[in-house]
């Protein structure tokens, strides 16, 4: 009798093993890995297929060309440590509050955070890279994690200072083979969610170079000059306000751009930190063809803020022009064979939502973007928002705290510490932004319109 029973009680325990691990199976196989590759000051034109001529990214460009390219997306604060804690929360900065010197991010938006929900559904997740944002516990929400930032001397060494195999390598290099040794080793009984976080193309800006990349990008732009920036005469840094005068976009001007030497170096420089990242994707999809997991990867591509070449005579970020807000996005689903370009506004807030929504997870309630996957699919026609915030709330005295809404057609900013100072837009005639329209009495009724609704979306998303 009691051989019977454990016979039966052996056969069931067998059986619960084998339907764990088919269930396990068929859940790694239900569920798409993510990689999620975030670049570091890339603006959305620094692209071939965005029609950039002069840059060099084909893996970029075949990720769009096969994929979903969002020709309108944006940053909602162009700077790195909000926008990294906004992608992080789903929030908007005026919602997570987080920037530099503010100390740390507040606990209950990371417990919401993308990478603690994707790992408690089940997820193997991983990190490599700048985080960008102070969190304690940042090393609990990823099985695998290196935080890996520039270093502080004030030369190359900024870049150069990671070992592979005992030689120093570059950091944008150092990076991507971390990615490749997690995929290499993730487990194949549940699917995996990989953050790859390069600092390129991001200046060392204690150095005097600013710029350094490595040997293989070193070959492009050899025997040839960059064209100058637009919008690069007097008049157009004179219609500035006193405090971006003073401020640190033209400091860094003097940096990076006020010689013609200074330009081609940096120019060059900030292209061929890009096609360094370019390289390391081949690397990543080469890595998954070779282990069978490209078939069920979606890849995420996403600079944090755009950038200023020099356009009005200006460098860094920041600022709520186009130049500074508007990045590079797409989505590369290989369970899909269409290929799409949206032209809504799409914004770093939306990929957080996202990467949920593909993982089959519900999106918080708090959050304030949402997925992007409904206009993927073509479930939705279209995004369903005719206006966005942007903002750049830190109190700092050498970078003038700005706000502002976009349309599709139209553009408010001011300044938040002196709100008589107003910029208004039309982005359909003047996408350069040249001819403020704030003053002109054929706009003051639609300055007064977008002005109201830059104060009601403050204080629908001001979180106590």
């Amino acid at each position: 009798m009691l051989s019977k029973i454990i016979s039966r009680l052996s056969k069931l325990i067998t059986s619960c093993i084998i339907g764990f691990s088919m269930l396990g199976c068929a859940f790694a196989e239900d569920k798409p890995n993510i990689i999620f590759i975030l670049t570091d000051d890339q603006r959305w034109d620094a692209l071939g297929y965005a029609g950039n001529e002069l840059i060099d990214t084909p893996e970029m460009d075949k990720l769009a060309e096969n994929g979903v390219f969002f020709s309108n997306a944006i940053s909602t604060t162009p700077i790195c440590a909000a926008s990294r804690a906004s992608i992080f929360t789903g929030l908007y900065e005026r919602g997570h509050k987080y920037t530099f010197t503010v100390g740390d991010i507040r606990e209950e938006y990371m417990e919401k955070s993308y990478p603690n929900l994707l790992r408690n559904a089940g997820y193997h997740t991983g990190f490599y890279g700048k985080f960008g944002v102070n969190y304690p516990k940042m090393n609990q929400l990823f099985d695998k994690i290196e935080n890996i930032t520039q270093g502080d001397e004030p030369d190359r060494r900024g870049y150069y200072y990671k070992e592979l195999e005992g030689q120093v390598v570059h950091l944008t290099r150092y990076t991507g083979q971390k990615a490749l040794d997690f995929i290499e080793e993730a487990p194949t009984d549940k699917p995996f969610a990989l953050s790859v976080s390069f600092s390129a193309p991001h200046a060392q800006d204690n150095a005097p170079l600013q710029y350094f990349w490595q040997d293989e990008p070193d070959k492009l732009f050899q025997d040839m000059e960059m064209p100058g920036p637009e919008l690069a005469e007097d008049k157009y840094f004179d219609r500035l306000p006193q405090s971006v005068k003073d401020g640190f976009s033209r400091l860094r001007w003097t940096w990076r751009y006020d010689t013609p030497e200074k330009y081609q170096h940096s120019v060059k420089g900030y292209y061929r930190m890009i096609k360094g990242v370019d390289l390391e994707i081949a690397k990543i999809r080469a890595k998954l063809k070779q282990t069978g997991q490209d078939k069920n990867t979606v890849i995420i591509f996403m600079g944090d803020n755009g950038y200023f070449l020099g356009e009005r005579q200006l460098a860094g970020k920041w600022l709520m022009y186009d130049n500074s807000i508007r990045v590079p996005l797409i989505i590369y689903d290989p369970r899909r064979d269409d290929h799409k370009e949206i032209d809504d506004m799409t914004l770093n807030i939306d990929v957080t939502a996202t990467m949920l929504d593909i993982a089959g997870i519900e999106i918080p309630e708090i959050y304030h973007g949402k997925s992007l996957m409904p206009v993927v699919t073509g479930e939705a026609k279209d995004m369903e928002r005719d206006t966005i915030m942007i903002e750049h709330l830190w109190d700092f005295e050498n970078i003038p705290p700005s706000e502002g809404v976009r349309t599709d057609e139209w553009k408010y900013m001011r300044y938040v510490k002196d709100k008589a100072w107003e910029e208004l837009y039309n982005l359909k005639n003047d996408p350069l932004e040249i001819n403020n329209l704030a003053n002109d009495p054929k706009h003051h009724d639609t300055l007064l319109k977008l002005r109201a609704k830059n104060d009601q979306m403050i204080e629908k998303y001001q979180m106590p």
